[in-house]
């Protein structure tokens, strides 16, 4: 498997997104030296094909952190810094890495994470994605601020989560809720690292200069007509939330944004099912700590209360995926990977569902290869003895 992480595929488009002025970057990017166009590439190869098909302004907003950008640059560095310690006499002759998360079957704890205008990556945004996520078992979690109805989405056939952030207006979550079960939701995830957006720097014009206003929150009921401190983001949270939530909805709470033990265990005993290690991509507070870092730590912290633990933040190949699994993560959720495939994947180019699908089966397919060089058949069987950490870090 090449180093930089699962096989995709991508084949130059040009302007499929609808936005102008990607003609002269696809044909840069065909023009590269020595790149084939059926050729398997690495995931910075993918994230590069994105950039070149997309307007700067959009893929700026995919890519960049807050501040000056250190934690999401450091994201990746963090699982690279882990080191694997194979087991070897293992009969490693069948290998699955089926698992599971709240229940639903999934055939690989690679998972896929909210993410804001995905129609800007490609113009059935959502849909698309949720069309990939189905066809390659997998799951997703769906963002607040989707571009794409919850019925549209949930047609697709995809088991899907939603991503929550409570809004000043309870009525309008509340609402936002009751709509998204009736389609289809199965859990909420709610963001609790978000009361204020941290700030961004764009070198020049950004998104919201060059897409259209219904990318985004196209779920919320009535914002038209509400002021606009309704839907802001609720600065008041407090651990009583999540029992609102399961109550509003009936259904169970992920809590995202945990980056401390004892928040965890706060989150727990509140009532959440299950906590995301995550610092939002390195997109709120600048210089927090990469999720690598901190996840053995929150996992020992809610070692038997029965709730899972995911991780998300700079997992870009399948051993990455091994070496959260080792340190107790359940699942891991791919954020900006799926933004790049859905942009520029797939055998024929044309990213879209098939983009995304040939990411999630790739990961699939990498990680079950990796787990056969580990020794481990199952992700049950993914212990913390396969890891050590570089004295580095």
């Amino acid at each position: 498997m090449p180093a930089g992480g699962p096989q995709a595929r991508i084949r130059p488009r040009v302007n499929a997104t609808g936005f102008p002025g990607c003609r002269e970057a696809a044909a840069e990017f065909a023009s590269l030296a020595g790149l084939q166009q059926d050729r398997p590439v690495r995931m910075d190869d993918l994230q590069r094909a994105a950039a070149l098909r997309l307007p700067a302004p959009v893929i700026e907003y995919f890519d960049q952190g807050a501040g000056d950008s250190v934690s999401t640059a450091r994201a990746q560095a963090a699982w690279d810094r882990i080191a694997l310690r194979p087991h070897t006499l293992r009969d490693v002759s069948r290998v699955s890495t089926a698992t599971s998360v709240l229940g639903q079957q999934v055939a690989a704890p690679v998972l896929v994470a909210p993410t804001a205008m995905q129609r800007a990556a490609h113009p059935d945004g959502e849909t698309a994605t949720a069309r990939a996520v189905a066809a390659a078992g997998s799951l997703m979690t769906v963002s607040t601020n989707a571009g794409r109805t919850f019925e549209e989405i949930g047609a697709a056939g995809a088991p899907w989560w939603l991503q929550v952030y409570v809004l000043r207006d309870r009525g309008l979550t509340a609402a936002m809720l009751q709509r998204a079960r009736a389609a289809g939701a199965s859990a909420l995830v709610l963001t609790v690292d978000t009361p204020v957006v941290g700030r961004k720097y764009n070198a020049g014009p950004s998104v919201w200069d060059v897409v259209p206003g219904d990318f985004m929150l196209v779920n919320v009921p009535g914002q038209e007509t509400l002021p606009a401190e309704a839907i802001d983001k609720a600065d008041d949270l407090t651990p009583d939330i999540i029992g609102w939530l399961r109550e509003c909805s009936g259904l169970p709470v992920v809590v995202k944004g945990v980056l401390r033990a004892d928040d965890a265990r706060t989150a727990v005993s509140a009532g959440a099912s299950a906590v995301q290690v995550s610092n939002h991509g390195g997109r709120q507070l600048d210089l927090a700590v990469a999720t690598a870092d901190v996840l053995a730590e929150i996992v020992a912290a809610v070692e038997g209360s029965g709730a899972e633990v995911y991780v998300d933040g700079g997992i870009r190949r399948a051993e990455h995926v091994l070496a959260a699994l080792a340190l107790g993560a359940r699942a891991v959720f791919l954020g900006r990977p799926v933004l790049w495939a859905l942009a520029a994947g797939g055998a024929s180019g044309q990213g879209g569902s098939d983009g995304v699908a040939d990411l999630l089966t790739g990961f699939a397919d990498d990680l079950a290869q990796v787990m056969t060089l580990a020794g481990v058949r199952s992700p049950a069987e993914i212990g913390a003895d396969l890891v050590r950490r570089s004295s580095s870090s």
